[in-house]
């Protein structure tokens, strides 16, 4: 199941969901600013892991609370900017971080499971290939996400139907991390 990862290196693309997995969840609520904004243990190190083995490095987050008015773009900017620093600072790197704030009732919103972040990402870096790209989540939306757009599919956490296949069942990214160093001397 996991023999796909032997196969990763800088032609490969991992996309990485946000909340619940590069920082802690806040369920019923809205990270709306830094000071809530709390990185997962595990992530820094791992980012700087996935540096040295992916090709592109992109987030993908619904951001719903700014559609209701909750935080605006720039707080949620001043966010990313700032996890990009930390990132950073730990040898790792995150090449974009794209955002949906659309309420999910909206028609034709950005929204995942629908791959308009993919296809933003792959217009802005016309390399990346979906069948060499994986997704890494903690929602049926993210896993749906990668199964919409071609790529393998990584859950995060035990929170996942089991009638819903994945190419692999991680703890965290630090789990996930050490599996990719396993298969992949570097």
């Amino acid at each position: 199941m996991v023999e796909f990862l032997k196969n990763i290196d800088q032609s490969w693309t991992l996309f990485l969901d946000r909340d619940g997995v590069v920082n802690e969840r806040v369920f019923g609520g809205y990270v709306q600013n830094w000071e809530g904004f709390h990185i997962l243990p595990g992530v820094l190190d791992s980012m700087a892991v996935f540096a040295r083995h992916f090709g592109r490095i992109i987030m993908v987050t619904n951001q719903q609370g700014v559609g209701k008015g909750l935080m605006d773009e720039e707080i949620l900017k001043h966010i990313h900017n700032q996890l990009r620093v930390e990132v950073e600072q730990a040898g790792g790197r995150l090449d974009a971080i794209y955002y949906c704030p659309d309420l999910e009732s909206k028609v034709g919103n950005c929204r995942k499971p629908g791959i308009a972040m993919a296809l933003q990402a792959r217009h802005d870096f016309p390399e990346i290939d979906f069948s060499k790209s994986i997704m890494v989540g903690d929602s049926i939306s993210d896993m749906e996400f990668g199964l919409n757009a071609g790529m393998r599919m990584v859950f995060v956490g035990d929170r996942m139907p089991e009638k819903f296949s994945t190419d692999l069942r991680v703890s965290g990214l630090a789990e996930f991390s050490l599996l990719i160093k396993k298969y992949n001397f570097l």
